[in-house]
């Protein structure tokens, strides 16, 4: 199992006594607006703590886990997705900058421009994005990290159906070529329907 919960209690927002996430599998987490799904996302990355009960993640618990080589290996993009540098292609760039991998070459850097359908060129402005091509920037700089787990805040929220059916797609593929497991909190049903291997209701 990837992650447990064991008697999880944050704050008022999320009360889980028990929960299993598998490996290797897209688990899209569901649930009326306030449930707790965003915080759940942040128990799985070490950002939030839990007051009390137990997160663990491939059977340790994540309490006594390096918050930072954590984050290398699960990492999570925010529903509002961060700018960082002013180009397309420092945005790319900036993941494996963090997890201390060597840079993408510029082929590589076009073929996931392509993967997350975003048709700009690397020395666009970032700042000119809208919301939506944001989004799938920040999808692009993950899948060129090749994590172990990518923890997805609604991904896709800024984008018409259409559009969010073909990158969840595309990008699911890749993701797990890369043998990635994806978590993701989506508002969509299509997408919950179409790629969640399993499906996890949060409820207030």
């Amino acid at each position: 199992m990837l992650f447990e919960l064991r008697d999880v209690h944050f704050k008022d927002i999320l009360h889980i006594k028990g929960m299993d996430i598998s490996e290797h599998k897209t688990t899209c987490l569901v649930g009326e607006s306030g449930a707790g799904k965003s915080t759940l996302l942040k128990l799985l990355n070490k950002m939030n703590i839990p007051d009390s009960g137990q997160v663990y993640y491939k059977e340790n618990p994540l309490v006594g886990t390096d918050p930072v080589k954590h984050r290398r290996e699960a990492v999570m993009i925010s529903q509002a997705p961060l700018l960082f540098g002013e180009t397309v292609e420092e945005n790319l760039q900036k993941g494996l900058i963090f997890s201390e991998k060597p840079l993408a070459g510029r082929e590589e850097l076009m073929k996931v421009l392509t993967i997350v359908k975003l048709d700009k060129p690397l020395d666009a402005s970032a700042e000119q994005l809208s919301g939506g091509e944001r989004q799938r920037l920040s999808l692009g700089r993950v899948l060129l990290m090749k994590p172990a787990v990518y923890l997805l805040d609604e991904p896709t929220s800024a984008l018409d159906e259409e559009t969010e059916i073909e990158v969840m797609k595309s990008f699911i593929e890749c993701a797990k070529g890369h043998g990635g497991t994806i978590i993701m909190v989506t508002h969509s049903t299509n997408v919950a329907e179409q790629y969640g291997e399993e499906i996890i209701t949060i409820s207030k």
